[in-house]
């Protein structure tokens, strides 16, 4: 009974070996799909960004896909979708641009489920865009996290009179504000009671909250939600409405006011 049934096992032994070599056949083919879907799908949205955005063709553009990609593609919309680039121009501002998308459809028609989007401005990139100020010394601006820092001229009898002021950056209303949190006179600190003692109405080019709207040359789909200092950096985030991958009123410019 022992010689007849020995061979058996050497048969469900080789059955066994084909199995894994089958499963693992089709595990290779699903990764070598996973793969290719993953790079066509990064390289079309790069191809998106750059034409859209009018980047130039060699920009160096990183798209990240969250999740294995073929279910995705399956269900018609992408989870998540994360871009990132260098010194880009959006509207009034230039720096590194980092956007996270969720709910990306396949599909122009629909809208995605919204996202959001910062840009990190150097000091450079920061003195570029306060000089949209009217009369602003941007050319003065450091970064003094969590504030910056420049310094102003207030003229009395025509002697000018050069005044440190702290302002803590953020946003109300979409408008990159900057209010005043300190002031140095003399190399001394002073509160703005005392400034406003020494100077009266003259003190008001520094007292008063500065504000830039730039919504009008941004997508109106974007919403400037705030902006803080964060070492040598000044970073700026956004909102994105869902629809901008398919309205073409959020597409367009939006509007200061």
């Amino acid at each position: 009974m022992t010689d007849a049934t020995a061979p058996r096992p050497r048969r469900t032994g080789r059955w066994i070996a084909i199995l894994v070599v089958v499963v693992v056949l089709v595990a290779g083919a699903v990764v070598a799909a996973e793969f290719i879907a993953r790079s066509v799908v990064s390289n079309t949205v790069r191809g998106l960004v750059v034409e859209k955005v009018g980047l130039p063709a060699d920009q160096d553009v990183d798209v990240e896909l969250g999740g294995v990609v073929l279910p995705q593609l399956m269900a018609g919309h992408l989870d998540d979708v994360t871009i990132t680039s260098d010194d880009v121009t959006l509207g009034p501002i230039t720096g590194d641009v980092r956007v996270e998308m969720r709910g990306v459809p396949l599909s122009s028609g629909t809208a995605a489920e919204g996202g959001t989007a910062s840009v990190r401005l150097d000091q450079d990139q920061l003195r570029t865009l306060l000089a949209q100020i009217p009369g602003f010394p941007s050319g003065t601006v450091q970064m003094a996290a969590p504030d910056l820092t420049f310094t102003n001229e207030l003229s009395v009898f025509g002697v000018g009179i050069p005044v440190g002021v702290s302002v803590t950056p953020g946003a109300a209303n979409g408008d990159l504000t900057l209010t005043p949190a300190g002031f140095e006179l003399g190399g001394n600190s002073i509160d703005a009671d005392t400034l406003r003692a020494q100077f009266g109405g003259v003190a008001d080019a520094v007292l008063r909250t500065q504000s830039l709207c730039i919504a009008d040359r941004l997508p109106a789909a974007l919403t400037l939600d705030s902006a803080t200092v964060q070492g040598q950096n000044l970073i700026a985030s956004f909102g994105i409405a869902g629809g901008v991958v398919n309205d073409p009123a959020l597409q367009s410019d939006g509007a200061c006011g």
